[in-house]
C-alpha cells in the first residue's frame, strides 16, 4: 500500500511493508518526508506493550516524520500476554537491523535513532543499551513518558489517585509483558525488559525525553534523565506543565507550552541530526 499525507509542513509520503524475522514477519509503516531526510527514526507505539498498532499511531508517526524530517519505521511488534518479553524487544531491534541496512543502501551517510512513547519508549531505551552492547552506532534514543520500574513506587504513581494509568493498571501491564523473565539472556546477549536492568548506563546515544508534570511515570523519567546524565551521556529532558500520560497521541497542547509533545521530540532530533548529517548526504 502507498499513500501520501500532505500539511502545510510538508509531504510525507507513507507505505505499509512486513520485516522477515525468522518465525514470523513483523508488519512495518515507512513515514518518508519531502524533499529531504536528515536520517531513520525506528519508532515503537505504546499500549502497555499490549496494544500497539500501526494504524492507530499512523497520525503520530506521520508528525514526527514531517517535523523531524526523518523517515520514520513504525513498529507493530508482537503484543503480550500472547507474546512476552523479549518478544517484543526482539522485533524492535530487528526492525532497527532492516531499517540499517536498508537505509545504508539508500544514502551516502544514514543516521539511525530509535523512539518510542509510553511502553514503546521503555522498549526503545532497552534497544538503545542492547544497540551500544553489539557496537552499534545510533544516533538518538527518543524516548516519551517511558514507564522504567515494575514496581511502581515512585510518589508520582499515587500523587494524583485519578491519573491515568492507575497503578493497578500499570503493575498488570508490568506483570502481562514480563511475566517472571525480567531479564532474558539469547544468544550470550542480555536482553533488559526496562533499561534499569542494565549493568552499567555509560556510552549510550544521546537522549532526547519528554514527560508530562501529571504523568505518574514521572518521578521514574526524571530519575532515569538524571542517571544518564550521570553517566557522561547527553540528555535533553523536557517536562511538560499540565500535560498527563499519552500526550503523544494529541496533537493539542495546554495554553502557553508552544510545541506539542510530538512536535517539541521531532524538532529537537531533527536540531540534533542536523549538526552531524550533511544536506547533501539526505535524498
Amino acid at each position: 500500500m502507498h499513500d501520501r499525507d500532505v500539511s502545510r509542513s510538508g509531504e510525507v509520503r507513507w507505505e505499509e511493508m512486513r520485516v522477515p524475522a525468522g518465525t514470523h514477519t513483523i508488519p512495518v509503516r515507512l513515514y518518508r518526508p519531502e524533499p529531504f531526510r536528515y536520517g531513520w527514526l525506528v519508532w515503537a507505539p505504546g499500549g502497555s506493550w499490549q496494544a500497539a498498532s500501526v494504524e492507530q499511531w499512523h497520525e503520530t508517526s506521520a508528525e514526527l516524520a514531517r517535523v523531524s524530517r526523518c523517515t520514520v519505521v513504525s513498529v507493530g511488534y508482537r503484543l503480550a500476554p500472547g507474546h512476552r518479553h523479549p518478544a517484543q524487544l526482539e522485533d524492535v531491534l530487528t526492525v532497527m537491523g532492516w531499517a540499517r541496512d536498508l537505509a545504508a543502501r539508500e544514502e551516502a551517510a544514514p543516521a539511525l535513532s530509535v523512539g518510542g512513547d509510553s511502553a514503546g519508549g521503555t522498549l526503545a531505551a532497552s534497544a538503545a543499551l542492547v544497540w551500544r552492547d553489539r557496537g552499534e552506532p545510533l544516533a538518538a534514543q527518543v524516548l516519551a513518558y517511558p514507564p522504567l520500574d515494575p514496581s511502581c513506587s515512585a510518589p508520582s504513581y499515587t500523587r494524583m489517585p485519578d491519573a491515568f494509568p492507575s497503578v493497578s493498571r500499570m503493575l498488570t501491564a508490568w506483570r502481562m509483558y514480563r511475566g517472571d523473565r525480567p531479564v532474558t539472556h539469547r544468544r550470550g546477549e542480555r536482553l533488559p525488559s526496562t533499561p534499569l536492568e542494565a549493568d552499567r548506563f555509560g556510552g549510550l546515544a544521546p537522549a532526547i525525553i519528554a514527560v508530562g508534570d501529571l504523568d505518574p511515570v514521572f518521578d521514574d523519567v526524571v530519575a532515569y534523565a538524571r542517571r544518564l546524565d550521570e553517566a557522561g551521556n547527553e540528555v535533553m529532558l523536557r517536562t511538560f506543565a499540565r500535560t498527563p500520560h499519552a500526550a503523544i497521541l494529541r496533537d493539542s497542547v495546554p495554553a502557553g507550552e508552544g510545541l506539542s509533545v510530538r512536535q517539541w521530540l521531532g524538532t529537537v532530533l531533527r536540531l540534533h541530526l542536523a549538526q552531524h548529517v550533511p544536506e547533501s548526504s539526505g535524498s
